[in-house]
Parts: structure tokens; sequence; C-alpha cells
């Protein structure tokens, strides 16, 4: 698929879960049960230990099926070898332009992390596809109100504080995509290897976005 291919496909799931996890040996299950509650889009951070060799895992299993990328990648050579392993777009919890020049070069989406205005014009200007306002929880969704008023053209992704409770409330304040961590992926379902409960979550954040944009919600 092409880049606007790519990016269409992360505005059209509206999610994109997060995949943190203090090992990664159970990652590419937890990728298996977000794609059957219907999550296409996820990142592996490069905090997972042996973060590489997890994304050419879930890369080779899932294929096509799903849109991987790595998230905290915090230089352009670790962008590098994560596009290598299968990545198919990057994220950052900050802005590197050096980051965003590497991805245009390979043609891959990035979505670098800003917080202020002034982080989020620059990220924007750098070449970045979405702006991935972080830490979200911080400020909450009518921040994002605020940053989308004088900054329409700007796609926004907060990350960060992002749950069943607030999903709704970011996407109407103009969120592109969710960024969601944790209260998707849960460290604890993870480790007691609790399939299960992430496909349910899954399951109800994509009917939660389907909903909304329905106008169902």
């Amino acid at each position: 698929m092409s880049k606007s291919d790519d990016l269409e496909r992360i505005i059209d799931s509206g999610i994109v879960a997060v995949m943190r996890a203090q090992s990664g040996e159970k990652l590419v299950d937890v990728a298996e049960a977000l794609l059957a509650g219907g999550v296409k889009v996820m990142e592996v951070t490069f905090t997972v230990p042996n973060a590489l060799r997890v994304l050419e895992e879930v890369a080779d299993r899932m294929g096509d099926r799903i849109l991987l990328g790595a998230g905290t990648v915090l230089d352009p050579e670790t962008a590098r070898i994560a596009i290598l392993a299968g990545a198919q777009f990057i994220v950052s919890p900050a802005t590197d332009p050096e980051v965003i020049q590497l991805c245009r070069r390979y043609d891959k989406i990035v979505l670098p992390g800003a917080f202020t205005p002034t982080e989020v014009v620059q990220a924007w200007q750098a070449g970045a596809d979405i702006v991935k306002v972080f830490p979200s929880d911080c400020v909450g969704p009518q921040y994002l109100k605020a940053l989308r008023g004088p900054l329409p053209q700007v796609r926004l992704m907060p990350t960060g504080g992002v749950s069943l409770d607030t999903a709704e409330e970011f996407l109407r304040c103009g969120a592109c995509a969710l960024g969601v961590g944790g209260a998707l992926v849960s460290s604890r379902a993870v480790a007691d290897g609790d399939m299960a409960s992430i496909e349910s979550l899954a399951r109800r954040y994509v009917d939660l976005v389907e909903n909304f944009r329905d106008g169902t919600s």
C-alpha cells in the first residue's frame, strides 16, 4: 500500500493501540487479540525489551492484516531499523526533525509528539503526517479543542489519558484518531495472558468510534 493509503487506514480506524509491556514474549498474542476485537492499527514501543525482535515477529505473523508501527522512537537510527523490521509508521513522544526526514526518505508515516501550540506547528511544518498530542492526560479533551481552533489543518492524535470514559469527548474535540495505551492493553492483562479481556476492550473501543462517527452515540 502507498503512504496515503496507510494514512487513510489510520484515520479510518480511529484507534492506534499502543503495545507496551515489561516483556515482549506475549505481544504477538496481544496483536492477535486486538485484531480479533477489530483494532487494525497498533504500535510496539521501543521501551519493550527486545522490541526489534517483537516488531519482526508481529510483522511476520500478522502481515498486511494490520498496520504496524514502532513507538517511542527517539532518533533516526532507531526509526530506520524499525522500518527495516517491518514498521509501517513511526511514533515518537517528541519532535526530532531528523526522524521526520528519515521517514520521508523511506516514504513512511510519522507521528511526532508535541504539546504546546508552538511545538505542534513546528512538528507540522517539519512534515508530520499526524501530530501526537502528548501527554494528553495532563490537559484533557478541551485542550485539543483549543488547539484545533487556530490549527484546523493539523491532524491531531491525543495519547495519554484516552479511555472509554474520555474517548468520545476527544473525538468530539477534533481528534483524527486516538492513541490508546494502558487503558486498552493493560500490563496486568498482558502479564496474566488474559487475551479475552484485551479483545473485549478492543471491541468496545471500535464500537465507540463507529457509533460516534455514525452519530449514534
